[in-house]
């Protein structure tokens, strides 16, 4: 699955902010030990300390050309490979005080993309030999969305919803507040202003015949039991065919 890297124009304000936000009034430990004329040469490079998917290598690099576009930051590996513990994947150069100010931004999205990617590559090897599909959820981190969502990507996921505008997805409180599966279906038919995906949450069999019938585009089974579930499966599938 191709995972889309965020253009440098969604990327940069995210990631200005994040320096802002570290950084505050100035890296007082860096400029307390160097000078502002002092420009000492600097190296180093990143090491795996746990194995797993690697994610987040493209931002770690924007953050460090941001603050300094003196650092160079090369990764040796892509975004998506496993790496062992112990792995180089990436090395860097540059002024030292960059390096240094720079480094806890960019190792935080680093880590925390991830451990993301990581652990939807185990539930995405699990189901490699099925006909379906992991997808992602909209309960991501404030702020973090874009950048959580590719992650998922790298790992193996499907994005489901990126926001409320993509698609429609009709859930319990809808369904209370409309009167039922049937009436909010075809109150949103009505309603919205161009075709989308409409996506309903169901959690009895009852609750999926009333969402094949208004022909829900997708079929979200809730709080199911394993025995509940499989016979939706049925139902829907011969509803298709």
């Amino acid at each position: 699955m191709q995972s889309v890297i965020p253009p440098n124009i969604v990327l940069d304000n995210l990631l200005k902010n994040w320096l802002l936000e570290d950084i505050g009034r100035g890296d007082r430990t860096t400029t307390g030990l160097f000078s502002a004329d002092q420009v000492i040469p600097g190296a180093g490079y990143w090491l795996v300390k746990e194995s797993g998917v690697i994610a987040g290598l493209p931002m770690a690099a924007r953050v460090f050309q941001l603050l300094d576009e003196k650092v160079n930051f090369v990764p040796t590996v892509t975004d998506g490979e496993w790496c062992e513990s112990g792995t180089v994947i990436a090395k860097l150069d540059g002024p030292l005080d960059s390096l240094l100010t720079g480094e806890r931004v960019a190792l935080n999205l680093g880590m925390r993309l991830s451990g993301i990617a990581t652990m939807t590559r185990k539930y995405a090897d699990k189901i490699a030999d099925l006909s379906v599909q992991l997808v992602d959820t909209r309960k991501t981190t404030p702020g973090l969305r874009i950048l959580e969502k590719y992650a998922t990507q790298v790992g193996g996921a499907k994005n489901h919803r990126m926001g409320l505008d993509d698609a429609v997805m009709i859930k319990d409180n809808h369904i209370a507040a409309a009167g039922g599966i049937g009436e909010a279906i075809a109150k949103v038919r009505e309603t919205i202003p161009y075709p989308l995906t409409i996506e309903v949450e169901t959690e009895t069999l009852a609750e999926v015949e009333t969402a094949l019938e208004y022909q829900a585009d997708i079929i979200m089974l809730d709080n199911m039991s394993v025995e509940v579930m499989q016979q939706a499966v049925k139902m829907i599938r011969q509803n298709n065919n």
